[in-house]
């Protein structure tokens, strides 16, 4: 299959607008199972007080970088997340917010003359645009080193939507992950289960999308293995992830695509 698959889902009466945006989990070998680099976020901020990969919305500057995403095409970009168009901006804003929120950049730095701190404390601070950054320094980005292996879309009649491609990465060699202040509060490198554990128990706030995503993880006991589920996702098919909360014996409960009683879903 060349193309993600997407489940058509029932259109409810919500105007909130839908904002298209990229998240990447970040993974690293560990003795045991790989390690990824989870964010929380600061308390006033989306997804508040939560800890979940870095990420956020696709802006502007996203799309005029296409001529610098090394490796991909913008027909394989779009053939790749199942859209018409606009596909290469969902890598170039998992790059940039990932560069961003972790310092880690996925591109080619051997030419780059710049101190990448400083880049990244200017683009976090204003001073600093990513389509000058990029151009500039002729970056090219690791686009190909991105696997997609999710798209979850925020449910109908929340205050806040977003349509959110989730990738795959591993942690560049030579490279460290450290979150940066003001949006995020704290960081660390878990393995998936040790993550899901610490939800359970209260230590960590998770949101759903996260959990889910963890506990695919969770299944891959090598970095090998997980890079390997995850450049084959495309292949098996990706199902657009909208959960659905519906009341069930007097509880409410989440459902997804799929699942018993989701609503539109044919019994």
């Amino acid at each position: 299959m060349s193309k993600a698959a997407i489940l058509t889902v029932p259109v409810l009466n919500d105007d909130t607008p839908i904002r298209p945006s990229s998240t990447v989990v970040v993974a690293r070998a560990a003795e045991g199972s790989p390690e990824l680099f989870m964010v929380r976020r600061h308390e006033d901020a989306s997804f508040g007080n939560a800890f979940a990969f870095p990420g956020g919305v696709i802006e502007d500057d996203d799309k005029k970088v296409h001529a610098f995403c090394g490796g991909l095409g913008a027909d394989t970009a779009d053939a790749r997340l199942g859209v018409e168009q606009g596909g290469l901006d969902y890598f170039s804003a998992a790059i940039r917010e990932l560069f961003e929120e972790s310092g880690v950049l996925l591109a080619d730095l051997s030419n780059l003359d710049e101190n990448l701190v400083a880049i990244r404390d200017g683009l976090n601070g204003g001073t600093e645009s990513w389509a000058d950054i990029v151009t500039r320094n002729e970056l090219q980005l690791h686009c190909n080193s991105l696997h997609y292996i999710g798209h979850w879309i925020t449910p109908p009649l929340m205050p806040k939507r977003y349509s959110t491609r989730f990738f795959l990465t591993e942690l560049p060699e030579g490279q460290a992950a450290l979150h940066c202040g003001g949006e995020l509060t704290d960081s660390c490198w878990r393995t998936a289960n040790a993550m899901l554990a610490a939800g359970r128990r209260g230590e960590a706030k998770l949101h759903y999308p996260t959990v889910k995503t963890l506990e695919s993880i969770a299944r891959h006991k090598s970095l090998s293995s997980l890079v390997d589920w995850a450049k084959s996702c495309v292949e098996w098919g990706i199902t657009s992830m909208v959960p659905m909360v519906i009341i069930r014996d007097g509880k409410r409960e989440i459902v997804l695509p799929g699942d018993r009683d989701y609503p539109g879903a044919k019994s």
